[in-house]
């Protein structure tokens, strides 16, 4: 351990890549907005202790493949570093230090100068850079060599030099949540930068600059050849963000190809290895990253292909990372060597000239019992393991962003989008793995997500089983498929006996009929406390897929799911056509004959909620049905509601009833119904069973109850 150091002491003389094990740059907005606070409130005669700096320094052969660099290591006596532990701050340095130039360029009485003559207070800017970012290789100046950034081979190598550092022409740059972080990084020093030097002067940025490269100390610990440093890399943490389980998982692997000895993994091979790893993890940040606005969890991806690639067990938590970490990819794996006999393995052998062999020397080739130690993990499990980490990834992007998704087919992409909007719960999984199955096609894959998403409206949004419900049985239903132990068949075979519960036949009939008694259960609690099907979580997925299915009738879609299910302070988007205040006089004469207690049934049940195209504030509720049917204007002639007659099908299709009143309620709720039925195909037993579902028996006749209660 050395003395405490500034940033000017440590880049002197020195050049810094982040190693291919490290992840990318992981810090946020609350670790920013610390950084910042922590160099604005600094006083400027008093010193931070910032962390340590763990480097390991880089060996000749390795550094000999670099090109831009190479010069300041051979011409003046740099030296190059890994950075172990500390590159999330350096990496915050360095950004900081970028934004400074640039905010300094930007100024108006800069614009027309060089580098050389503008002035960070006496520091000139050519200086800073070439102290902190870049070096231009003289006398042509061709080559810019940074004095801070990844290995090539790291997915934010590229965004670092081109959209940081703002190299030119750098043609396709991969994007990830780690490139996402960096470009948030600099946009947020850039910002405030600009508001902290309109707020005081260009002397107060001078100081923000001196703190930052003389203030804040590090404690720098170079790490010896002989200190293992990938164990090193997974003891430390960085400050206010620890590595990720994916992020662990790559140090392992990498590190486990350093400890294969030479006679069963050479040199070449182990190059290959760490080369295919680095392949897979830039392929899987980039797949998690993709969608920069919703990027994917590493756990969640992680935890998925376990259940998809190892037999699933039944614990909970972390237990995918310690059976990863702490039992499959270990040490022990590698140095625990078991015997191969190799005779049992047949072997192409050239034909040659009998005579250049003695028959008595074949005879003892013939009966050598050829026998080798190999490591009871081998190369090609990693390999296969990393390889299949890859393959999963980007089906694990599509079915998290399905729609317009040039990868799948109009169908898979309906039917996705299906399943996340009424909640995929544990089988996205077996959703990834039907991708992963040789033996699915499209159509096969429809089939089955048709089968899910019938399993989960019936099962658990209907029949309100818990959660958790014979989850493990569809996990490890996601291995099999991956694995061409069960087809979409049986699967779908499976998924239909685990429902049946959900369904019932009468004696000597074969037909089944739909259970309604769980759902009606259920209901009934929403209705005692005030909301009946208005507080069912499921009614917007219900509604919305009654509105699409008039599209595919009628055309246009008139809602947008994503505003439909936006919440937003008194707006509305989910109508009660009879208002629960109902106090207006169209409202009292339409339902004047109506009991008291039937009231709130027919204001909460099914056939009076409306999905509308656009949200209302919900003062307009209390309308009566006829101006409810057309727009509504302000004084100022400006539509303060979209009318019933243009928007949405649902809205279209209700404002065709003449008036609006108990026995239309009534019949509007069975249309819904009966699409119901069709829809996620099972069958209410008769009217009845509709009317109870409705909470609305009281509206069938009193003769046609008697009979069916004589036939029950």
């Amino acid at each position: 351990m050395q003395e405490l150091q500034s940033l000017k002491d440590i880049f002197k003389d020195k050049l810094f890549k982040i190693p291919d094990y490290q992840r990318g740059y992981a810090w946020g907005k609350r670790q920013l907005k610390d950084f910042w606070e922590d160099v604005i409130n600094l006083p400027l005669e008093r010193f931070h202790y910032t962390g340590m700096l763990s480097l390991k320094k880089v060996e000749q052969k390795v550094w000999k493949s670099w090109n831009d660099e190479t010069w300041l290591l051979e011409d003046r006596g740099y030296k190059p570093f890994h950075i172990v532990d500390g590159q999330q701050r350096l990496t915050t340095f360095v950004i900081f230090i970028q934004a400074i130039t640039e905010f300094l360029q930007k100024l108006p009485e800069n614009k027309e100068k060089s580098e050389e003559d503008i002035y960070l207070g006496t520091f000139n800017l050519k200086s800073i850079k070439e102290e902190y970012l870049v070096v231009q290789k003289p006398p042509q100046f061709i080559i810019r060599t940074h004095k801070f950034g990844y290995e090539i081979d790291n997915p934010s190598f590229q965004f670092l030099k081109y959209r940081i550092f703002n190299e030119e022409d750098s043609g396709t740059i991969q994007e990830t949540f780690y490139t996402l972080n960096l470009e948030n990084a600099k946009n947020f020093f850039a910002e405030n930068l600009t508001a902290f030097y309109e707020k005081y002067d260009l002397a107060e940025i001078e100081k923000i600059f001196k703190k930052l490269t003389q203030n804040l100390m590090f404690n720098v610990y170079e790490i010896s050849d002989d200190f293992d440093v990938f164990v090193a890399f997974e003891t430390m943490n960085n400050r206010g963000k620890k590595l990720s389980n994916l992020e662990l998982l790559k140090n392992r692997l990498i590190y486990l190809t350093t400890l294969y000895d030479e006679e069963e993994l050479s040199s070449d091979d182990r190059f290959a290895l760490r080369e295919n790893i680095n392949d897979s993890w830039k392929e899987v940040y980039y797949q998690l990253g993709r969608n920069k606005k919703n990027p994917l969890n590493d756990d969640d991806f992680l935890t998925a292909h376990w259940i998809m690639y190892f037999p699933y067990t039944r614990e909970r938590g972390d237990d995918y990372i310690r059976f990863l970490l702490e039992h499959k990819f270990t040490p022990q794996s590698v140095y625990t060597k078991t015997e191969v006999k190799l005779s049992s393995i047949e072997e192409v052998v050239e034909i040659c000239e009998r005579d250049s062999i003695e028959d008595e020397e074949l005879e003892e080739l013939i009966q050598e019992e050829r026998i080798v130690k190999r490591s009871r993990l081998s190369p090609k499990q990693i390999k296969d393991y990393v390889n299949s980490l890859k393959s999963a990834a980007v089906h694990w992007y599509n079915t998290h962003n399905p729609k317009n998704n040039k990868n799948l087919t109009e169908e898979e992409c309906l039917w996705i989008d299906r399943l996340n909007r009424v909640g995929i719960i544990y089988f996205r999984p077996l959703v990834t793995a039907s991708f992963l199955s040789k033996g699915l096609d499209s159509r096969k894959r429809v089939e089955l997500f048709e089968a899910i998403e019938r399993f989960i409206f019936i099962a658990f949004r209907l029949s309100r089983t818990v959660s958790s419900y014979r989850n493990s049985e569809f996990y490890r239903a996601a291995r099999q498929l991956r694995n061409g132990e069960i087809d979409c068949v049986g699967l779908i075979n499976l998924l239909n006996e685990r429902m049946s519960f959900c369904f019932y036949k009468n004696d000597g009939d074969d037909k089944k009929y739909f259970d309604h008694g769980y759902f009606r259960k259920f209901i009934e609690k929403k209705f005692k406390s005030g909301g009946g099907f208005y507080h069912w979580n499921d009614l917007k997925y219900f509604l919305y897929e009654y509105e699409m299915q008039k599209v595919r009738e009628r055309g246009s879609p008139k809602i947008d799911w994503s505003l439909f299910v936006k919440g937003e302070k008194d707006r509305v988007s989910v109508e009660h056509i009879l208002p629960q205040t109902s106090d207006t006089k169209y409202w009292k004469v339409r339902f004047k004959g109506v009991k008291k207690s039937h009231l709130p049934l027919l204001k909460g049940s099914l056939g009076n909620l409306l999905p509308l195209s656009r949200s209302i504030n919900s003062s307009l509720q209390n309308d009566g049905f006829e101006e409810k049917k057309m727009p509504k204007y302000n004084d100022r002639n400006e539509k303060i509601r979209q009318g019933y007659l243009d928007g949405s099908h649902s809205e279209i299709e209700v404002s065709h009833y003449e008036h609006w009143d108990a026995d239309n309620i009534y019949d509007r709720g069975k249309k819904l119904l009966a699409f119901m039925e069709k829809r996620w195909m099972l069958k209410f037993e008769n009217e009845q069973f509709l009317a109870e579902t409705l909470f609305l028996e009281f509206m069938l006749p009193e003769e046609e109850t008697s009979v069916i209660e004589q036939q029950l």
